[in-house]
């Protein structure tokens, strides 16, 4: 296999590749799928407050990168009809002040966000990180035996395997609260590894952020069309 060298041109190449894709899949959409009105779209950025999650190469924290990825997708997803309910939108956590357990009280909170907006969908977006300095690609997770969420996370990382450098061949099954929580479609996305130098570069670029969520949209979009 040839290894894929990315810079800002081929990035932005890439980037109008996946706009033009996600039109058409939208355009599919249209006649083959009718959605809640509005189709409601949680984004969870992962982490928050005191839990910053990894730290990359960079220093830069999981929790601010989470942030701007999910702000970014939020953009796409309300630009496209969507309508979209955010954990967070800060840095802060979602525990309250004196709280004994903020990490358990964040998660709640989440669900009690996620579950008041009536959502119809969950897409938690997270950095990933290994002690392996080489480990890297986007990666998606989803509950063992959540059949949408399957196929939610298989179509976004179709996407991925097309579109981004070194992104994994299978989504997994992952053993986490804000999937386990919910029967809707839920699935982590783990858009790459901040420990690996490299990546964690494309990740700060950008035209590259842009790239993992216009990604996304359009492995939503395909999910939504079947």
């Amino acid at each position: 296999m040839i290894a894929l060298v990315l810079n800002k041109k081929s990035i932005t190449v890439l980037l109008v590749v996946v706009l033009a894709t996600s039109a058409l899949f939208a355009l599919s959409t249209v006649s083959t799928f009718t959605p809640n009105n509005p189709y409601t779209i949680a984004i969870d950025p992962g982490h928050g407050g005191i839990d910053g999650g990894s730290v990359g190469v960079s220093g830069k924290d999981e929790n601010y990168l989470n942030l701007q990825y999910s702000l970014c997708l939020q953009e796409i997803l309300t630009k496209a009809g969507f309508n979209v309910v955010m954990t967070r939108t800060n840095l802060n956590g979602l525990y309250p002040a004196f709280s004994e357990n903020k990490k358990i009280d964040d998660m709640k909170k989440r669900k009690e966000i996620i579950t008041k907006a009536k959502a119809d969908m969950v897409l938690s977006i997270h950095m990933n990180s290994f002690p392996l300095k080489s480990a890297r690609g986007a990666q998606v997770f989803y509950k063992k035996d959540n059949i949408p969420g399957q196929k939610l996370a298989e179509n976004i990382q179709d996407v991925f395997l097309k579109v981004l450098p070194n992104a994994k061949q299978s989504p997994l099954v992952g053993d986490y609260y804000m999937l386990n929580e919910f029967q809707i479609p839920s699935v982590i996305i783990e858009c790459g590894y901040i420990s690996n130098k490299e990546e964690e570069e494309l990740l700060l670029q950008e035209e590259y952020k842009k790239l993992v969520c216009y990604s996304v949209f359009a492995g939503v979009v395909k999910f939504m069309s079947l």
